[in-house]
């Protein structure tokens, strides 16, 4: 019975997969975007209709303000109101005609000492102080400057409304005694209201739509891609047979093609693993098993004193052993991966130092080895190179007949810098034609095999490539370099 995971370790599992990361990526920047951006329209909004309302709210005043004659209103004193002086019913007059004109709640005169004169709307008897006031002195300090001005905030009316007030001054001649003032409501803020909750109803439809886009976006990418991980875990588990499948998508195909070209490298190199190690175990056991006899006998000859044998015997051991090392040394040099090293190598001198090296070999055989080469110049690893052409020739040498000719050529074609290495043996059979580039496949009985899979190994890693002609009579090996690795002179 499996044991749940910790409630942290499955949050921590969520959010590190490709939904949750594609849901924050879409939505937290939408969200603090809508947030800001509607916080932001709402301000400028407020900001402008209270300007606009105390504009209009001053502008009242100052038209009410430019009617009020500034001498009889001082006349004004406590107890008219009472009395109802003519002074006073007309002042109410004007200001209940302007309050009713322009739908605000209250139009009120004061003196410059705060007291009320007349008070429309408010109720406050003449000769009263407005508290009201205090929260604006400010504002009034400017209209009995001579100014208009409005309140600079809002403020709460006994009905629960928010309201402004607008103020302009009244003169006498051209001195201020006294202000009008006009309470307007801030209606603007029902609309205002309604809007906001509109923009974050929609802001909310937004942010649902980019949810539903962002689950169906990683779920489009979380399939090809789980799909990818699945082929790298069996990759990484030794499984190098399954092919990686194909994607759609064009970047994950790309990803999906460079895996599926890994995978085969990789199950190509421990194919070929496999088969050198099959090889060399193969290669290894004769040599060993003649150097196990040798010496058994060598121990013998020597225990009952036939020492005049012994010298064979260890002349036979010695040899077991030179070809032993010659396995090894042929497997790690067919196995090493070898960085080349590129610089100028003219290609008539690569041609006759390779032909000098096989030169003991070639008169040991009596074979005559010719070299004809047109000036050329490689860009290439010149020891590599003359690795590979001494393994070609040497063959050459070895397949040819006593007395035979060896003919080892370059010229430079459309197609790059071709070099040919022909023999006069009998050719290879068709049969054997196809695996001759097998590694550890030989015909000889001291043969490695690894020879010319080597030889083309370093023309494929120059980016050439080696082949065979072979005919009756006549077997020709055609290593090729592209043009983008020789220099032609003419």
């Amino acid at each position: 019975m499996s044991t749940p995971l910790p409630l942290t370790s499955r949050l921590k599992d969520a959010l590190g997969s490709l939904s949750a990361r594609l849901l924050v990526a879409f939505l937290l920047p939408t969200l603090l975007f809508l947030a800001l951006t509607g916080s932001a329209v709402y301000a400028l909004a407020r900001s402008i209709l209270e300007d606009e309302l105390g504009n209009s709210l001053s502008a009242i005043a100052a038209a009410t303000a430019s009617q009020v004659n500034g001498e009889r209103m001082l006349t004004l004193e406590p107890g008219d109101d009472v009395s109802g002086t003519r002074t006073w019913r007309n002042l109410v007059r004007l200001l209940t005609e302007v309050r009713d004109a322009s739908g605000v709640r209250r139009v009120f005169v004061v003196d410059t000492q705060g007291r009320v004169r007349v008070d429309v709307g408010g109720g406050l008897p003449v000769g009263t102080e407005v508290p009201e006031l205090a929260r604006d002195r400010l504002e009034l300090s400017r209209v009995f400057s001579g100014q208009r001005a409005a309140s600079q905030v809002l403020f709460q009316g006994s009905d629960g409304r928010l309201y402004k007030t607008g103020y302009a001054p009244v003169r006498r001649e051209s001195e201020v005694v006294g202000a009008v003032a006009v309470e307007g409501s801030a209606a603007f803020f029902g609309p205002l209201a309604r809007l906001s909750r509109s923009f974050a109803a929609a802001s909310a439809v937004a942010l649902g739509v980019l949810g539903l886009v962002a689950i169906l976006t990683a779920r489009g990418l979380a399939r090809p891609l789980r799909r990818l991980m699945d082929s790298a875990l069996r990759i990484g588990r030794g499984d190098l047979t399954t092919p990686v499948p194909p994607e759609p998508t064009r970047e994950i195909g790309v990803l999906a093609r460079e895996l599926e070209v890994m995978r085969g490298a990789l199950e190509s190199r421990d194919r070929q693993l496999k088969l050198m190690l099959a090889g060399v175990a193969h290669e290894v056991r004769n040599p060993l098993g003649g150097i196990s006899l040798f010496s058994g006998i060598l121990a013998e000859d020597l225990k009952v004193g036939a020492h005049a044998e012994a010298a064979g015997h260890v002349a036979r051991i010695q040899h077991e052993a030179e070809y032993l090392q010659r396995i090894v040394e042929d497997f790690l040099a067919f196995a090493r991966e070898q960085p080349l090293s590129r610089e100028p190598v003219a290609a008539p001198d690569l041609l006759h130092e390779a032909s000098g090296l096989i030169a003991a070999d070639a008169a040991a055989r009596e074979v005559t080895v010719e070299v004809e080469a047109e000036p050329a110049l490689l860009e290439a690893d010149g020891s590599l190179l003359t690795a590979a052409l001494v393994n070609l020739v040497k063959n050459a040498v070895q397949a040819s007949p006593h007395g035979g000719r060896v003919r080892v050529t370059g010229r430079g074609e459309r197609q790059g810098y071709a070099i040919r290495v022909q023999d006069s043996g009998p050719g290879i059979p068709e049969a054997e034609r196809e695996r001759i580039f097998e590694p550890f496949f030989t015909t000889r009985e001291k043969g490695t095999g690894l020879g010319l899979p080597l030889s083309r190994k370093i023309a494929r890693a120059h980016g050439g490539d080696l082949r065979l002609v072979s005919s009756p009579g006549a077997t020709i090996f055609e290593l090729t370099l592209p043009l983008n690795m020789a220099a032609i002179v003419r």
